[in-house]
């Protein structure tokens, strides 16, 4: 997926996975528990590649790029990464 492949090559990957307890945030983006790379990481990139390979409908109108710009604000190295993250919500948008 390029979305990991991005958060690679930023070292924003992560080589350990967040605790049971932050899994189990039901914040938006588990932001009250993990930073922004880890909840794409361990929580958005696994449930669209489960949906995916199922063949389950996929959300539509996310909003997940105003998040990544909000996170990310003035952070150049990162663009890439947010315009890969604004192109899947328009994406999503459109089916």
């Amino acid at each position: 997926m390029i979305l990991e492949q991005i958060l690679k090559q930023s070292s924003l990957w992560a080589d350990s996975t967040p605790s049971v307890q932050a899994m189990a945030s039901s914040a938006p983006f588990a932001c009250d528990t993990m930073a922004f790379e880890q909840w794409l990481q361990f929580i958005f990139i696994p449930k669209m590649s489960e949906l995916i390979e199922f063949q389950h409908p996929l959300p539509a109108n996310m909003a997940i790029a105003p998040m990544a710009e909000h996170v990310w604000q003035g952070m150049t190295d990162y663009a890439e990464l947010i315009r890969h993250l604004r192109d899947f919500d328009t994406l999503l948008s459109q089916q």
